[in-house]
């Protein structure tokens, strides 16, 4: 195993679990995180009190409150932010890795726009576990890489159904590791990997991102259908026909059709959708009992992915004319003032076909 720390950058719960099960995994670990008074708190408490307060920092996992220090000192970089703000993070990494390449480069005087431009980023490797389309550009987390860095660097997202609490605490869980560099994937699989904690992994970068940005619009769905009472049957009809949904539009982007039976698909689809540790489903509970989208996203207290996720799928589904309804319902109840009875009442009008189409 690599010797070398990996910097974990983002200190919100999931970033903090991450964090935490590398170390206990064997890793060296640095955490970084934008605000500083929080990290000065995790550095002196050995925990994240805010975010994942029951979780003990192993002795191998360390607080850097300095971006530039936390990616010189790694070769492996985890990006754990949401999807609003994971290309600002992408390019600040980049430029303080340019900045320090180009103190080896004799003469450079800016690499910006130049043919001084790191190609090899001083041998990094970019990882992540943000979930989502971009919004303003419909692109997925690795298209967003690529516009970033560029060609020729080892990329690859970590994915699945995992809640941060649980993995803080160290209960049997399991997860995906895509990228398109088998050894690279290899790689981090092991650093994750200890006996309560198991990574697969994956070439299919695209199908593991599209589950992740379509499961948590799915979630605030079902939050809201099972807020309002509607019962099991269609918590599950809600479940399936939703896997449906994101598969046609993985499909259509280049994923492969098997990955959406696993585990960053159904997987984390059906864990988001009924257990109320998730955000996106608590969010659609608040809803159901008459709280206004503010007003939730106030009690919730973390960010709610799916709510832009509603939009950035909707967007991307439109473009790349895909049916999916249950996604435009949640979009219509979420950004276009659709009530939700009348939303029900569409989803339940539709032509009626078969279930499985070829």
């Amino acid at each position: 195993m690599d010797s070398k720390p990996i910097a974990v950058l983002g200190a919100g719960s999931w970033g903090t679990a991450l964090a935490i099960q590398l170390a206990r995994a064997g890793r060296p670990v640095l955490l970084w995180g934008r605000d500083a008074v929080q990290l000065a708190a995790c550095a002196t408490a050995r925990r994240n009190e805010r975010y994942l307060p029951e979780a003990s920092f192993p002795p191998s996992l360390q607080i850097e409150p300095d971006l530039g220090r936390a990616v010189a000192a790694a070769r492996d970089l985890l990006i754990v932010v949401p999807s609003h703000a994971f290309r600002s993070l992408l390019e600040e990494v980049a430029s303080k890795l340019a900045t320090t390449e180009s103190k080896t480069v004799v003469g450079a005087t800016s690499l910006a726009g130049s043919s001084l431009l790191p190609t090899s980023w001083q041998g990094h490797r970019f990882a992540w576990a943000t979930k989502g389309f971009e919004v303003t550009t419909g692109l997925l987390p690795h298209q967003v890489a690529y516009e970033v860095l560029g060609p020729g660097i080892p990329l690859a997202v970590l994915s699945g159904p995992t809640f941060a609490r649980e993995v803080g605490a160290g209960l049997p869980t399991a997860m995906t590791v895509a990228s398109s560099d088998k050894s690279y994937a290899d790689d981090l699989a092991l650093a994750l990997s200890s006996h309560q904690f198991r990574a697969y992994t994956s070439p299919d970068l695209i199908g593991v991102e599209v589950g992740g940005a379509v499961k948590n619009a799915l979630a605030i769905g079902t939050g809201i259908a099972d807020g309002l009472g509607f019962g099991a049957n269609t918590r599950i009809a809600l479940i399936t026909r939703g896997l449906a949904e994101m598969s046609r539009l993985g499909v259509k982007l280049g994923a492969q059709s098997a990955t959406f039976m696993g585990l960053a698909a159904l997987g984390d689809l059906v864990l988001t959708c009924t257990d109320n540790q998730s955000r996106n489903r608590r969010f659609g509970l608040l809803l159901a009992a008459g709280k206004t989208i503010e007003e939730a996203a106030a009690e919730i207290g973390q960010v709610v992915e799916g709510v832009k996720a509603a939009k950035a799928v909707h967007t991307v589904a439109a473009r790349e004319g895909i049916d999916m309804p249950i996604i435009n319902a949640v979009h219509g109840i979420l950004h276009a003032g659709l009530p939700v009875a009348d939303a029900v009442k569409q989803l339940l009008a539709r032509e009626l076909k078969p279930e499985l189409q070829t």
